[in-house]
């Protein structure tokens, strides 16, 4: 009986050894947990900054997008409004950083009516942005002041934008002013600041009405182009 108990005993005790870890295990376990560790701190602070950055491309490039749309919806639907009622040029000034113009009114925070839209290029903190603005248009001298609302940033820096302008001879214009019809088309170019390369998000929007109803349905619209232009002219033209 005491042979076999101190046999059970033994046994019990080897258990006892194999079942637990030593010192030198677990100090290597540690060990080969830190290396790990190491390795995986040291990846992710390589790979991470490239994901930033590349994210920040991304979106960068997705507001662009956003911007442009904005700006070329805008200008494809510019209207034949005069500034006040017995004026015979339409509301449109372009230059090459800035085209104002108007169009119907949309949005859920507007009025049905008119409104006078403001696509220009202005500097703020964080550099030079393409804003757009708007005002209600309301008749008004070709003087007057035109306070614009609601500043919405479109594109920003490092992309700046410009605005060129055709008529029906097709040919770019860096303005357009004092005209009695509105552009056939304008021109949105985009340039990286830092190279000045023009990007391929580039565009042109076309108007989609750009003459009078009456020159519309006139039978010679060239002639009735002139006429406005130059109502003395057409009277005489009209007396003969």
């Amino acid at each position: 009986m005491s042979a076999r108990r101190s046999r059970r005993q033994s046994q019990r005790a080897r258990w006892r050894d194999e079942s637990g870890f030593t010192l030198l295990e677990v100090l290597l376990a540690t060990l080969l947990m830190t290396v790990i560790l190491a390795a995986l701190a040291t990846v992710t602070a390589q790979w991470l900054p490239n994901w930033n950055r590349g994210m920040a491309r991304v979106q960068r490039a997705e507001k662009l997008a956003i911007g442009m749309e904005r700006a070329l919806a805008d200008l494809s639907v510019a209207e034949m409004v005069p500034m006040s009622g017995d004026g015979k040029r339409p509301l449109f000034e372009g230059n090459e950083l800035a085209v104002t113009f108007v169009r119907t009114a949309v949005g859920p925070n507007t009025r049905p009516g008119l409104e006078i839209i403001r696509l220009i290029e202005k500097a703020d903190a964080d550099g030079l942005a393409l804003v757009r603005e708007r005002a209600p248009f309301a008749p008004m001298p070709a003087d007057a002041q035109i306070r614009f609302v609601d500043q919405v940033v479109l594109v920003r820096a490092p992309f700046r934008v410009s605005f060129a302008y055709a008529g029906p001879d097709q040919v770019w214009q860096p303005t357009w002013r004092d005209q009695v019809q509105l552009p056939n088309m304008v021109r949105v170019s985009v340039r990286d600041a830092g190279t000045g390369q023009v990007l391929a998000v580039s565009s042109a929007a076309i108007v989609h009405v750009n003459a009078p109803a009456e020159c519309a349905r006139a039978k010679n619209a060239v002639a009735c182009l002139a006429a406005r232009a130059n109502p003395a002219a057409g009277k005489k033209e009209e007396q003969l």
